[in-house]
């Protein structure tokens, strides 16, 4: 087994794009996909950056990514990780790819004192589902995502 692991560097921008396109077209939101290199570039690659970053090679190649940011517990009073996006490509599957990615921020929760490891699945995206519980994840159903976006956002921050 080739797999190495690595932080993103200003030069993989389009290869991070890449990889998030990728994940959107399997899960069917390639319309929601609408970040430039530009974007990523000045999320990733800034000062102090709010959002991370590691790559995946199989065999030199990009196999895959997990994106993700720190996040905080205020029960726990600790921060944790929020991992954004966990994507392998369809041929790097099946070789341990995503488990290592997923180990690879779960050594650093342990390594940093994080409290936790988190992120979201797709109820729809059985094999992914199936690949966490695998893991030991524990799918969280009585916690219903939120999300505003567009008008919502700007209603709301013009004072409702």
């Amino acid at each position: 087994m080739s797999l190495t692991i690595r932080r993103a560097e200003p030069a993989d921008t389009a290869t991070v794009l890449d990889l998030i396109r990728g994940l959107a077209l399997y899960e069917k939101l390639e319309q929601e996909a609408v970040a430039t290199e530009a974007d990523i570039r000045a999320s990733l690659f800034a000062t102090n950056p709010r959002v991370f970053c590691e790559i995946a090679e199989w065999q030199g190649e990009t196999a895959g990514f997990a994106l993700w940011f720190y996040s905080y517990s205020t029960f726990l009073g600790r921060h944790g990780i929020y991992l954004e996006d966990l994507f392998v490509r369809d041929a790097y599957r099946g070789h341990g790819i995503g488990q290592a990615l997923l180990g690879h921020l779960a050594k650093r929760c342990v390594t940093e004192k994080l409290g936790r490891l988190e992120w979201s699945v797709l109820d729809w995206n059985e094999p992914a589902i199936g690949f966490y519980q695998r893991q030991g994840a524990v799918l969280r159903k009585e916690w219903i995502g939120c999300r505003l976006t567009g008008e919502a956002l700007e209603k709301l921050a013009r004072g409702g």
